[in-house]
């Protein structure tokens, strides 16, 4: 295996990665509106995010920074080709973090509130844009011969990667409250649960027509092996959670999310971005790579950064691994 293969597959367990951390947190963002009754309830539900969404986020600009480093081509196309969608990303991301620590600054109810909402929709937006983002990246978009993106913001919005986008969301919206009930007790927990049943019949109608269409356009045995246990996962899932079985209900959403992703790379590779216009101008691992000794200094970083960085984000989990609930919120916080 060269290096630039090596490093296509660390690039999608990066993304892999962030989907499933971040994806519950989206979800979480999400529920505050759609599952929370009132202010305490809302802050039950951003305290269990609270102490882990930025360490979450690190697996995005980790993923962008190596996609940078070791397929520049790819990066140089995707950014230049999607920066609408992805500049409206950076700006939800951006909010969403000035909403998390601005919320809780000063008392009056409207304050709250409206930084609620700015959580509200800095969660929903991205969770549904990267669904597009990567449905586009799959199927293929208009590049020339000189590898550049000659399509507009509205190609971009075909069907298929519009269906990935409500797969994405409905899918996170999921696994949030799969999360939610297995981070809260009381009242909150039931209905978390009742919420992830109709949530997971939604995602699984959405997410099995979005990876059959992949898998008859680009799929191969690899692809539909993937396919498989993401839809035996999700039920799975659906199962766990009608039997109160929090603990197997987010592990099987969480491995949904991973076999979904790892199926859309197994359908890319070995494009990293195709060409709609000829097959001959697709983006691949080895047209749009770095040099084989920028890759290998790359591979020794990764070798000793990565480990450390898991372990300290595996630590932070254990640490506030505890179940919170309404009676633990002060009357008097902020």
């Amino acid at each position: 295996m060269e290096l630039h293969d090596v490093w296509f597959v660390l690039i999608a367990v990066l993304w892999t990665g962030y989907f499933f951390l971040e994806g519950f947190d989206f979800g979480v963002g999400i529920l505050t509106k759609l599952l929370a009754r009132d202010r305490a309830e809302r802050r039950v539900l951003i305290n269990t995010i609270g102490p882990v969404w930025d360490g979450n986020e690190v697996w995005l600009l980790t993923a962008g920074g190596a996609t940078f480093a070791a397929f520049p081509d790819w990066y140089a196309t995707l950014f230049s080709g999607f920066y609408l969608p992805l500049l409206a990303i950076l700006v939800c991301l951006i909010v969403r973090g000035v909403a998390f620590e601005y919320r809780a600054k000063r008392p009056e109810e409207n304050w709250q509130r409206n930084w609620e909402t700015a959580i509200f929709w800095s969660s929903l937006l991205p969770a549904f844009l990267w669904g597009v983002a990567f449905g586009n990246i799959v199927r293929g978009v208009k590049i020339d011969q000189h590898f550049e993106y000659v399509g507009s913001f509205w190609d971009l919005l075909n069907p298929y990667a519009l269906l990935g986008g409500l797969v994405t969301l409905t899918l996170f919206i999921f696994h949030g409250a799969v999360f939610t009930a297995l981070k809260t007790i009381g009242d909150i927990r039931v209905r978390a649960r009742q919420l992830a049943l109709w949530a997971g019949l939604v995602a699984a109608v959405l997410a099995v027509g979005f990876l059959l269409w992949t898998q008859a356009d680009s799929g191969d045995g690899k692809s539909l092996i993937a396919l498989v246990v993401a839809a035996v996962a999700l039920v799975g899932a659906l199962v766990a959670n009608q039997l109160g079985r929090e603990g197997w209900a987010f592990s099987l959403s969480g491995l949904t999310i991973v076999a979904a992703v790892a199926m859309l790379f197994l359908s890319l590779f070995p494009n990293v971005m195709p060409s709609t216009l000829n097959s001959e101008w697709s983006l691949t691992v080895s047209n749009a790579s770095s040099s084989p000794y920028t890759l290998k200094i790359m591979t020794w970083l990764a070798v000793i950064a990565t480990p450390l960085v898991v372990l300290y984000q595996g630590w932070t989990y254990w640490v506030f691994r505890k179940r919170i609930g309404t009676q633990h919120i002060a009357e008097t916080a902020h």
